[in-house]
């Protein structure tokens, strides 16, 4: 074994070879040095525990190894991603991608210091919610507002400010869980408010509600069930008799938690029954949650509005400041609600709408076109346009059903988890999804700009990889 070992390059002998030598003026010396000896100890600790003699590579074969290693482990883990899934809200692939004017407000206020906290007028101190707030009254009507990190923590922050050590009635077929391990009645109990379930999973009538209100009770609570349906034998209980009996047994609160945040009405895109936070306004509910980066389109952030008092509540809990926002994603969001001051511009502008609203003719086309370009690769066997229906979200959203076009691919060679797997890790990077033995390129979340860079990903690859 030490002979072997022997036979092993220094790394100044490598790093002399041409594909090291290349790799410093791509990358960094430093860089490149690290890689080198981190790679050789791995070698010689293989080789110690290796049962059998195995045969050193030679210097070149070894350098060209360990290049592409670290060529491998110095691509960031964080990077672009032509999402072909189809899925517009995918969780894992970021949600709404950002328009180009809420990439430009992040630009400006980062590339210098910015009035995050001050009055530019006054020179005094100031709130960072005004830098969206007027745009979230005009939007929604709510007298006030408030953007923590998401609505995971609007909900947290809610129910901690306005609840604690106090009850909050839900419906049981409203406690919800979503992906990530959220589940409500764990951020209830963080929050520090005492659930009080009522009604059954498939039916809540408003007498259930009705009865379970005593001097503990702190607030109704309403949740969109944005996730899953009950149908069938089932009845709910509507946020206007919510709202009604609150007011008619006295102080109680009414918090409504929309969930993906749309801020008008989808059901021209296919997408039916998501509520809109001006319409829980206008209806009298006190507190009104939702998302930033689903439907509105915008940076991930949660959005609380409702009345000025309950709002000033939240804003001084000691929450607040565990769960508030930076300049980057007030910058975004408030580049992306000016969008929705002029709606024709807000769809041609905002990514989601302009997916959304793109005619399945148009898709149809786009994937005639492409699939006799990714027929051609080396790579593949077969590439056709194919018909197909797709969904609005994986963990949020996951049953509102949208017509599109895709591109159904199939290997020359190999299975076709290992072509899903090296577009994946291409450059750039291509996540389509697997359906009947062909990896699907669907076109409804794929940008037109984009077709051309699927093309040279695809044909890119080597029949042999």
């Amino acid at each position: 074994m030490p002979k072997i070992l022997r036979n092993i390059p220094s790394v100044n002998e490598l790093l002399d070879s041409p594909p090291l030598k290349n790799l410093v003026d791509r990358v960094n010396r430093n860089v490149v040095v690290a890689g080198v000896r981190e790679f050789l100890e791995k070698m010689r600790s293989d080789l110690q525990a290796a049962a059998a003699e195995v045969k050193v590579p030679t210097p070149g074969e070894l350098a060209e190894r360990i290049a592409h290693w670290i060529i491998h482990e110095e691509r960031p883990p964080l990077r672009p991603v032509i999402n072909a899934t189809g899925i517009p809200l995918h969780t894992g692939l970021g949600r709404a991608p950002l328009a180009e004017q809420a990439i430009a407000a992040i630009v400006e206020v980062s590339r210098d210091y910015a009035s995050v906290e001050m009055d530019l007028a006054s020179g005094n101190r100031s709130q960072r919610v005004v830098a969206v707030e007027r745009l979230l009254q005009s939007l929604t009507g709510a007298e006030a507002a408030l953007v923590v990190n998401n609505n995971a923590g609007a909900t947290l922050l809610t129910l901690a400010a306005l609840a604690a050590n106090r009850e909050v009635i839900v419906s049981r077929g409203q406690l919800i869980e979503i992906g990530g391990s959220y589940r409500l009645p764990d951020v209830m109990k963080a929050s520090g408010a005492r659930l009080r379930e009522v009604g059954t999973t498939n039916k809540t009538r408003l007498a259930d509600y009705e009865s379970a209100i005593a001097a503990e009770t702190a607030c109704l609570l309403h949740v969109h069930t944005s996730n899953y349906v009950i149908q069938g034998f089932s009845e709910t209980t509507t946020l206007h008799e919510m709202i009604t009996l609150a007011r008619k047994r006295g102080n109680l609160l009414v918090i409504d938690d929309i969930g993906s945040g749309a801020l008008w009405d989808f059901t021209q895109y296919g997408v039916q029954g998501e509520p809109q936070p001006q319409a829980s306004i206008r209806a009298g509910a006190d507190i009104v949650l939702f998302s930033g980066d689903k439907l509105l389109g915008g940076p991930q952030c949660g959005i609380v509005v409702g009345r000025r008092e309950s709002i000033a509540t939240l804003a001084a809990h000691p929450l607040a400041r565990a769960l508030r926002v930076d300049k980057i994603t007030l910058a975004a969001l408030g580049a992306t609600l000016r969008l929705y001051q002029d709606p024709p511009r807000a769809e041609q502008s905002i990514p989601l709408l302009t997916l959304l609203s793109t005619p399945v003719d148009n898709l149809r086309n786009r994937a005639e076109r492409l699939a006799p370009q990714l027929a051609a690769a080396k790579a593949i066997a077969s590439a056709s346009p194919l018909e197909s229906v797709t969904y609005l979200g994986g963990g949020s959203l996951p049953n509102q059903q949208i017509p599109t076009w895709c591109v159904a691919l199939r290997p020359a060679h190999g299975n076709v988890d290992t072509l899903a797997n090296q577009l994946r890790n291409g450059t750039p990077a291509v996540c389509g999804r697997i359906h009947n033995d062909a990896l699907l390129l669907d076109l409804r979340t794929v940008f037109a700009r984009q077709d051309a860079r699927i093309v040279e990903a695809v044909q890119s690859l080597s029949p042999g990889d």
